[in-house]
């Protein structure tokens, strides 16, 4: 089997930094195509040799990527690959892709530590990496064989009373996965860059295409298995529905041996930024369309307020300081996940649906027909970023703009 990797590794390697830290990468293009490097979530620099999407680093062709953390940067888990426009499924697809931990200040005492990235694959007789079908592209690519760390269904083990800290990453193109661990005690500390007051006790965690959980898990003696449940994303109806219908039990953990102390993990207590009540200088709605007329007028267009992505149009202008609150209306058949580069977002509303808390997310779903609302703080950076469907196939259709934040 042969797939694209960062290393020689699928996933890349697992970047860990602290507050404060300059990130710094050399990197060297050796595909037979133009590339490049986003840092997913993290609040840096868009500009210059920072997380700067427009960037096009050509086959044969290097660069030096330089990222300057805030000393304020939140702690939590996030990850990189490329967002070359018009390749990005396919170079994510094909195993591009690692996480990025940013440490807490004060370490959460657990027995251990790991990151799972899941992702999925789809290889040809010949052992390459499958070519996407047209129906492939309408609806967001789902490889047939589904990966943990590069791994098959991998075997975990831990002993009873072990607590241990998941840093679990959805790298899929289009999958979205409502994830199961039978069983054992799940404690989510927050979604994407976000960190909840104290951790909530849940039974599953749903993961759109690009977010993250970071999770306590408390062991209990036995065996469970992690899997997915397929979820319903609509369809775009061209060439039926692509979508994967099978359950995935993605990996095994046996639990077993002496048990260890049980006690609670003791994590430090924050208090989430709320921009509830703060005054907000604007507001926007965008959005997210299926129409006919894309690809040649022989297909279907992505669209954002009615236009496919144009590099030489700035759609959004925003004022560096500003709050704005932002309603990202999806008129389509099929749900679509709204991620926005470098600004986190403040979760308001879900398909109308409120939050009862702070909730702070990078990407964020918006259901067919429906509407999803979010605050944006547009501080600390200027500069020129871009907001996409991450669904990345449908990005590489067109569902991507331009913000201009000065």
């Amino acid at each position: 089997m042969r797939a694209l990797t960062f290393n020689g590794g699928v996933p890349g390697p697992t970047l860990v930094v602290r507050p404060g830290d300059v990130l710094s990468v050399a990197f060297q293009n050796q595909l037979a195509m133009p590339t490049n490097l986003h840092t997913h979530g993290l609040h840096v620099s868009p500009d210059g040799i920072s997380d700067n999407v427009f960037l096009r680093i050509d086959p044969g062709a290097s660069a030096d990527y330089r990222y300057e953390i805030p000393a304020n940067h939140p702690a939590g888990v996030y990850w990189y690959h490329p967002h070359h426009h018009g390749m990005a499924a396919e170079q994510v697809f094909g195993g591009l892709y690692g996480a990025i931990i940013v440490e807490d200040p004060t370490p959460i005492d657990v027995t251990s530590e790991r990151v799972l990235v899941i992702s999925d694959m789809t290889f040809n007789s010949a052992g390459q990496i499958a070519a996407a079908s047209q129906a492939d592209r309408m609806n967001g690519r789902e490889g047939a064989t589904v990966l943990v760390n590069g791994q098959v269904a991998p075997a975990m083990t831990a002993r009873p009373g072990d607590r241990e800290r998941w840093r679990i990453i959805n790298a899929c193109s289009s999958r979205y996965l409502d994830l199961t661990l039978d069983g054992q005690q799940l404690q989510l500390l927050g979604n994407d860059s976000g960190r909840f007051a104290s951790p909530q006790g849940v039974t599953r965690l749903a993961l759109v295409p690009g977010n993250r959980a970071d999770v306590i898990v408390t062991m209990a003696a036995g065996s469970s298995v992690l899997r997915a449940t397929p979820v319903d994303r609509g369809s775009a109806g061209m060439g039926g529905n692509t979508r994967s219908t099978a359950v995935v039990d993605l990996a095994t953990l046996d639990v077993t041996g002496v048990s260890t102390p049980s006690t609670a993990v003791e994590v430090a207590s924050v208090t989430p930024r709320d921009l509830r009540g703060a005054r907000v200088t604007g507001s926007r709605t965008l959005t997210l369309a299926m129409g006919g007329g894309g690809m040649g007028g022989g297909g279907m267009a992505f669209t954002i307020d009615g236009a496919t992505f144009d590099p030489a149009t700035v759609n959004q202008r925003v004022a560096l300081g500003s709050v704005e609150e932002w309603t990202i209306v999806n008129t389509s058949t099929m749900d679509h996940p709204f991620h926005l580069h470098v600004w986190p977002m403040q979760v308001l509303s879900v398909g109308g649906n409120s939050t009862s808390e702070p909730t702070w997310q990078d990407v964020v779903n918006v259901p067919a027909r429906s509407s999803s609302t979010v605050r944006i703080a547009f501080e600390d950076f200027g500069g020129t970023a871009v907001y996409h469907c991450h669904i990345l196939d449908h990005e590489d259709n067109g569902m991507m703009g331009i913000i201009s934040v000065a």
